[in-house]
């Protein structure tokens, strides 16, 4: 006796199921537990099960045999008695794209390749996310070779591709699990054009491209965050040899730190150092803000080293839901590494007064208080 599960519990169909059950049901087990995409520890195995069902259940006359006997049929092959192997056709099934995902083939249409994509990373000050700002470069970017029009071949002469006859594409033969693949790609050697340089062109010497100075203008969003990217279609490098789109150009923005303000979200932080006399009788600050007007700092008396203070809609742009974040001001007590002998005076008679009059029960509130909060 064989300890194989039942093919239609393997595909977890009834008895009665038609082929189109049957396949709809290999179809959708093979996609979960193809090797190549499954994360299942046992989806090779799994795999290899679901198609040995299938290979039975989808041929009319082993799947009677299979009814009749089931696997302990007869001949000993590696179904269980029934012989002739594994010939399922994948692509058909499954479909090219599902291939194509792995092998980047599956089209049989001639394929185009497209330029790669450029990047590069470009620093602004936060005055230039505060407000938004128009930016502009200049950089030596590849374009297509002006002498041969991005063919790379000299006065532009091109000769059939014996790679692929002047198809542009090729035959591939992939292993995928027990199966060989095959599919449809685009020829490497004329990219997917079909035909070749006969002599390279001198320009270019045969690349296609030359690099030339360009001027790009681009405007960098109100609040936008570092890692930004900001996309220039069609500004990338030149499709190989001519044929096909221009990659894209991506321009990634770095934000320069601030002389500073530190930034959470769309909150702007900065810590304000303090004398002792301005936390307890308070005081006004004005310092410049990022928009060029003021940015008045109220302390309110009596005020403790480590509370802040807020400026409302002083912040940077909120991305989502409109508006603008607060200016977060943190207070610190501002400790001089040196005092006068006339103010060290002044303190030591100031002393009784300032400091606490009970100093457990101080201890005790300043506890209580730390605990509410």
């Amino acid at each position: 006796m064989t300890d194989k599960r039942d093919y239609y519990e393997v595909l977890g169909v009834e008895k009665s199921a038609s082929a189109g059950d049957l396949k709809n049901a290999f179809r959708r087990l093979a996609r979960k537990y193809h090797p190549d995409r499954s994360t299942e520890e046992d989806a090779e195995d799994r795999f290899k099960e679901i198609q040995e069902a299938y290979a039975v259940l989808s041929d009319d006359q082993k799947r009677a045999h299979y009814d009749r006997f089931g696997h302990d049929g007869p001949q000993g092959s590696p179904f269980g008695g029934f012989g002739g192997g594994i010939n399922i056709n994948l692509e058909d099934i499954l479909g090219g794209d599902f291939f194509s995902s792995f092998f980047g083939g599956g089209s049989r249409r001639r394929q185009q390749r497209r330029g790669n994509d450029i990047l590069l990373r470009h620093s602004v000050d936060l005055k230039d996310v505060y407000l938004g700002s128009e930016q502009e470069v200049v950089l030596d970017l590849p374009e297509p070779c002006s002498t041969c029009d991005g063919t790379g071949a000299k006065g532009g002469e091109l000769k059939t591709c014996t790679s692929c006859s002047g198809q542009g594409q090729v035959r591939v033969r992939q292993q995928v699990g027990p199966f060989i693949q095959e599919s449809v790609q685009a020829c490497q050697d004329c990219s997917g054009r079909g035909k070749v340089a006969e002599h390279p062109c001198d320009a270019c010497n045969g690349r296609g491209q030359e690099m030339k100075s360009n001027t790009l203008r681009f405007n960098v969003p109100e609040g936008a965050e570092a890692g930004t990217r900001l996309r220039m279609r069609g500004k990338g490098e030149p499709a190989p040899r001519g044929v096909g789109e221009a990659g894209d150009l991506f321009i990634e923005l770095e934000i320069e730190p601030h002389r500073w303000f530190e930034r959470s979200g769309s909150d702007l932080i900065m810590s304000l150092p303090l004398g002792y006399a301005d936390l307890l009788l308070g005081t006004t600050v004005e310092l410049e803000h990022l928009d060029g007007k003021p940015l008045v700092i109220k302390v309110p008396a009596h005020s403790n080293s480590g509370e802040t203070v807020e400026i409302r809609k002083r912040g940077l742009p909120r991305q989502r839901g409109g508006g603008r974040g607060d200016v977060v001001v943190l207070l610190k007590l501002h400790m001089p590494k040196k005092v006068p002998k006339a103010a060290k005076k002044s303190l030591e008679e100031l002393r009784g007064d300032l400091a606490p009059k009970d100093t457990e029960q101080s201890i005790l509130d300043d506890t209580n208080e730390r605990r509410r909060s």
